[in-house]
């Protein structure tokens, strides 16, 4: 019964592409175009059927991660990119059989004690792994290609730059970092625009590292780091920046979170939100990374996020989707992830490793073929925070490239 319901699932969904999947009991189906090579795919556990029935992103990311689903030559990307492009191209969505929107909303209460759980669940794997495919910052979040040929460096450094412009930086103002990461924002607001900087995170290891980093720049006049929940902070600032972090945040407390941004925030002062969003109607976030790699995560739609930037009174002076960049950042991690395959495999193990890679994959994809993308909020509590056209961010400034090359 499971294999015919498996099959009648990948002839609903495949109708652009061609795939080629090889069953537990040997036989072999073709399904999409016959007139193009397929995506070969081999599945060697027939207990698995019923999952990918049931559900499906589960079934694919834990069978991926234990070897039970091979792809030839390793091509996970090339399968993922067949189903995204088969699921915003026509084909039909397979859904999960149980109340997936309820068990991702309830995923996303978060108290400070369960946010700092799912935190140190994600970042607190390893400062050495990390250090294996980010660049040479540790800036763990969606890259600015200026250019195609772009390095991950250089592009890190104009996305730093890109926010440090929106926030209209003058020496000698207070910014809070929400979410700071290893420091490499809150370093280069303090040594490039002369802020003073407060950077709060709820992972040990990245609180470690940011302040063996700032000690080590001679910034700890100017940046402090602190293990701290962003609502626990009670000063008010004069910027404040908040980058990849508002995908932990999770629906129920939206309203609660703008409200802190609204609070903490100068009367005169500009705040910058960069975050993944989603540029269709909300979903749930697939439950294989929830489950997973991030805890508690949600990716937000505009209509989700923008009714609690409306309650909180704060004007949205700009907003920004970023497009394909992060699509780019992802495929800089995942050649050197698989380039660091030996060292990753001895931290932890081989299932690891292929848990990570499809991560990394799955989202690279999403953000090709799906409907991700990256938002910047631009918001300020006077609308005349910032100047009346975007002129101000695309003035003359040192280029990344000569940059690098001089510090090189």
């Amino acid at each position: 019964m499971w294999q015919k319901l498996f099959d009648r699932l990948l002839r609903s969904l495949v109708v652009e592409g061609a795939l080629e999947v090889t069953l537990p009991c040997g036989s072999t189906i073709h399904y999409g175009r016959k007139d193009i090579p397929p995506v070969r795919v081999t599945l060697s556990d027939p207990s698995r059927l019923r999952q990918f029935v049931t559900d499906p992103e589960m079934a694919l990311g834990d069978a991926y991660t234990e070897g039970t689903l091979t792809v030839e030559n390793d091509d996970i990307g090339g399968l993922l990119a067949l189903a995204l492009k088969n699921l915003n191209g026509g084909g039909k969505r397979p859904h999960a059989l149980r109340p997936e929107k309820l068990m991702s909303r309830l995923s996303q209460i978060t108290s400070i004690t369960r946010a700092k759980s799912n935190v140190a669940h994600h970042y607190d794997l390893s400062n050495d792994f990390y250090g294996l495919f980010l660049d040479e910052d540790r800036q763990y979040s969606c890259a600015y290609f200026e250019h195609p040929d772009d390095t991950l460096e250089q592009a890190q450094l104009q996305k730093k730059r890109h926010i440090a412009r929106k926030l209209r930086l003058e020496p000698g103002m207070s910014v809070l970092d929400i979410g700071c990461g290893w420091g490499g924002m809150a370093i280069t607001l303090a040594k490039e625009y002369g802020a003073r900087v407060t950077g709060v995170t709820l992972s040990e290891d990245q609180h470690r590292l940011a302040n063996e980093r700032v000690k080590a720049a001679g910034l700890e006049d100017r940046v402090r780091i602190l293990l701290k929940d962003y609502r626990e902070v009670e000063s008010q600032f004069d910027r404040i920046v908040s980058v990849g972090m508002f995908e932990h945040v999770g629906i129920p407390q939206y309203g609660e979170y703008f409200a802190q941004v609204h609070d903490k925030l100068a009367p005169d002062g500009v705040a910058l939100i960069h975050t993944i969003g989603r540029t269709g109607m909300p979903v749930p976030v697939s439950p294989w990374i929830i489950k997973r790699i991030f805890p508690g995560g949600h990716v937000p739609s505009l209509s989700e996020t923008v009714p609690h930037i409306e309650r909180s009174g704060l004007y949205p002076c700009d907003v920004e989707i970023l497009r394909i960049h992060y699509a780019e950042t992802l495929h800089h991690w995942v050649l050197r992830v698989q380039a660091h395959r030996a060292e990753i495999e001895e931290m932890f193990d081989e299932r690891f490793y292929r848990m990570w890679r499809f991560y990394l994959l799955a989202c690279e994809m999403t953000f090709r073929y799906g409907r991700q993308a990256v938002f910047q909020f631009q918001l300020a509590r006077d609308q005349n925070a910032v100047p009346l056209t975007r002129a101000y961010l695309y003035g003359p400034e040192k280029d990344a490239r000569q940059e690098l090359r001089e510090v090189g």
